[in-house]
């Protein structure tokens, strides 16, 4: 079941590749996104290289998701801290070339409940400029209005 989206992230950018990922969260912030509060706009993947030849970690930074119940957190908690992805060092190796590469971003799409666990939705993405934008509005448009017409013959 999706609990928030990344709204404009289609619009913005060309989806090229997506992947599924844990999220290393607080008890207080599982409550909070499945509650449905919490945003991704702005949100980014970072990927971070380890010291020694390893394969590194992967963080999601600008992901906001504010305290359940304010009164009942610690008086130090950011909304805004980065929160540590959960994945494997194949997915972690490939979201590093990606990342390496000229034009790619790689943004979080969803979070979502899958059985008891919250994961999250991340894709490799090229960002559109506005005349593609355009043209993807007008495609979606043009494809509910022909959906309209058939729904009401």
């Amino acid at each position: 079941m999706q609990l928030i989206e990344h709204k404009k992230a289609r619009l913005n950018y060309e989806i090229l590749e997506t992947l599924e990922a844990g999220i290393e969260l607080l008890g207080f912030e599982v409550k909070s996104l499945r509650a449905r509060h919490g945003v991704l706009d702005g949100a980014h993947i970072v990927v971070r290289p380890s010291g020694r030849g390893g394969t590194g970690e992967a963080y999601v930074v600008g992901m906001s998701i504010p305290p359940y119940q304010p009164g009942n957190t610690p008086a130090d908690y950011d909304p805004l801290r980065t929160r540590r992805l959960l994945l494997t060092k194949k997915e972690l190796m490939e979201l590093a070339d990606f990342e390496h590469q000229k034009g790619l971003t790689i943004v979080p799409l969803s979070v979502y409940s899958k059985g008891r666990n919250l994961k999250l939705a991340v894709a490799v993405a090229r960002g559109r400029k506005k005349y593609d934008k355009r043209a993807v509005m007008k495609e979606r448009s043009a494809k509910r209005e022909i959906e309209r017409t058939l729904k009401n013959r």
